[in-house]
C-alpha cells in the first residue's frame, strides 16, 4: 500500500486571472479584484483521479483546506497530522506539513501549488536528509520547475501508478521582478520525482530571434479584429512590430492600429471583446503550454470567444515537438487537443499537436 502525503496551497495561483502575475504578498489585492481559489478545484481533481484508480491508497494530508477537507470529500479516509496556526496559510504551515509526513514514513509527497510551494516543499526534504519523492500539482500563476504533471489528472495517475523516480530541478523567480517584466530565475532545489512521461520539463528561460515569425504575422493583421496578445519573447517581438511596448509579461489587447488595453486581467479582455476576436500565443519553450501557464487571464471564457493563433521560432517548434493546454476546463482542453497550425517564419507554418 502506497502512503501518500499530500498538501495544498489554497491561494496558489489567485493572481493570475486578474493580471497580478503571481500570489506572493498579493492575496489580499487579489480577493479585493475579485480573484477566486483555483488551487481547491485543482486539488480535487487529482484525488477523484487517484481515488478512481487506487483506492487503497493511504493519505497523509494537513487540517482543514490543506487537505484534509478536500481528501474527505473526495472519499479518502486520511490521517491528518496536524493544522495551520490560523485562518490564513503560510509557507511555514507547507513546511510544518511536509516535515510531518516525513516523520510518517509517507512514499511520496504530492502538493498543489506553484513554484514557491515546490520550493518550501523539496527544501524541507532536503532539509531533513530524506529522498522522499515529490510531485506537485500545477495551480501557481508560474509553473517552471520540472516537479510538476502536466496538470491535474496526470498528478494523480501518476502517484498511483509510478514504479521509478530520477532527480527534476525546482526553479523559481523573483515575483516584483516578474511584475517589471523581467525573468530572474533560479535554481532553488534538485528533487527526486517520480518518472513519468505526464511530468513537465523545467522552462527554457532563453530563447532564438523570432523577427521574421513577427513580420509574417503584422502582414497578416486583419482590420476589425481584436488581437489578445499574450505573454513571452516571441509575441512580444509582435508587439514591437506593431508599434508598441507592450507588456513583457501580460496581455495586451490591439485593434485597427491602436492599443485597447495593456497588462489586461481576465475581465478587461472580456470587455473588450468584438465580433472577431484573436488570441495570439507562443509555446512555453522546454514544456509546450500554450495555455495553463503564465497566461491565466486568457480563461476559458475568453477562449471560447476567439480564434487561436500559435507562433514560436522554428527552433523552439522544433525542440518541443507537441503542444499542450491546462485551461482549468476539462471539455476546453479536450476540444483545443489535436492538429494546429503554427507559424514559424514569415511564411512557413508548421503543423503541431495539442496532446
Amino acid at each position: 500500500m502506497r502512503r501518500v502525503g499530500f498538501v495544498v496551497n489554497p491561494i496558489a495561483g489567485m493572481g493570475g486571472r486578474v493580471g497580478l502575475k503571481g500570489t506572493d504578498g498579493k492575496v489580499e489585492q487579489a480577493r479585493e479584484l475579485g480573484a477566486e481559489e483555483r488551487a481547491p478545484d485543482r486539488a480535487r481533481e487529482t484525488l477523484d483521479v487517484l481515488h478512481d484508480v487506487d483506492a487503497d491508497i493511504e493519505l497523509v494530508t494537513y487540517g482543514g483546506p490543506m487537505g484534509a477537507a478536500l481528501a474527505r470529500e473526495t472519499g479518502f479516509e486520511p490521517a491528518v497530522v496536524g493544522s495551520p496556526d490560523g485562518d490564513a496559510t503560510t509557507a511555514e504551515d507547507t513546511r510544518s506539513a511536509v516535515r510531518a509526513f516525513l516523520a510518517e514514513d509517507v512514499d511520496i509527497v504530492l502538493f498543489v501549488g506553484g513554484d514557491g510551494t515546490a520550493v518550501d516543499v523539496a527544501e524541507t526534504v532536503e532539509s531533513v536528509g530524506e529522498k522522499t519523492p515529490i510531485l506537485g500539482v500545477p495551480a501557481g500563476v508560474k509553473v517552471y520547475s520540472a516537479v510538476f504533471a502536466v496538470d491535474p489528472r496526470a498528478a494523480g495517475h501518476i502517484v498511483a501508478t509510478y514504479e521509478d523516480t530520477e532527480r527534476a530541478e525546482v526553479n523559481d523567480i523573483d515575483e516584483d521582478a516578474y511584475r517589471e517584466g523581467e525573468v530572474r530565475s533560479q535554481l532553488r532545489a534538485l528533487a527526486r520525482v517520480p518518472v513519468a512521461t505526464q511530468r513537465q520539463a523545467s522552462k527554457q528561460i532563453s530563447g532564438g530571434t523570432v523577427e521574421g515569425v513577427a513580420a509574417g504575422f503584422v502582414d497578416a493583421v486583419e482590420s476589425g479584429v481584436t488581437y489578445i496578445l499574450g505573454p513571452g519573447g516571441t509575441v512580444g517581438q509582435i508587439k514591437s512590430t506593431l508599434g508598441f511596448d507592450g507588456t513583457p509579461l501580460g496581455v495586451d489587447l490591439y485593434r485597427d492600429g491602436g492599443v485597447l488595453v495593456t497588462d489586461a486581467a481576465e475581465s478587461e479582455i472580456l470587455d473588450h471583446l468584438g465580433e472577431r476576436n484573436i488570441i495570439v500565443v507562443s509555446p512555453i519553450g522546454g514544456q509546450g503550454f500554450i495555455f495553463g501557464r503564465g497566461n491565466h487571464q486568457i480563461s476559458p471564457a475568453v477562449i471560447r470567444q476567439s480564434d487561436v493563433e500559435i507562433v514560436a521560432s522554428r527552433r523552439k517548434a522544433d525542440d518541443l515537438g507537441v503542444l499542450r493546454v491546462d485551461t482549468g476546463d476539462r471539455d476546453l482542453d479536450e476540444s483545443l487537443r489535436g492538429w494546429h497550425r503554427v507559424r514559424i517564419g514569415r511564411f512557413e507554418t508548421r503543423l503541431m499537436e495539442v496532446v
